[in-house]
């Protein structure tokens, strides 16, 4: 079973910039998409971006497009999502999330029922 535990959430003025990160153990890279979503109240659970393990290929959703960054070091284990530019509407909990990327494809790869390991979420708030 896979851990994933996020950090750096907190509140930042509009137009800031927060790097999150998601520490992941207990598997090997090169067959698992790390993803990262975000829940506002009231709202659904909504895919922000995603890497493949294997030769590294992102994803954004259009939303966060040319605003956020995933990247990740193999040597620590872990995912990290650049944000800048932030704007209110980005406020959420953020979570990281693992999938088999045997089972996802362009098409699926934002949606969260592929992914089967969840870390507990990291708070990002944006307000002046």
């Amino acid at each position: 079973q896979l851990q994933l535990v996020e950090s750096g959430g907190g509140l930042v003025q509009p137009g800031g910039s927060l790097r999150l990160s998601c520490a992941v153990s207990g598997f090997k890279w090169n067959v698992y998409v790390i993803g990262w979503f975000r829940q506002a109240p009231g709202k659904e659970r909504e895919g922000v971006s995603f890497i493949a393990s294997g030769d590294g290929s992102t994803y954004y959703a259009d939303s966060v497009k040319g605003r956020f960054t995933i990247s990740r070091d193999n040597a620590r284990g872990t995912v990290y999502l650049q944000m800048n530019s932030l704007k209110p509407e980005d406020t959420a909990v953020y979570y990281c999330a693992a999938a088999n990327q045997n089972y996802v494809t362009i098409a699926t790869i934002a949606q969260p029922l592929k992914y089967d390991d969840w870390g507990q979420g990291t708070q990002v708030t944006v307000s002046s």
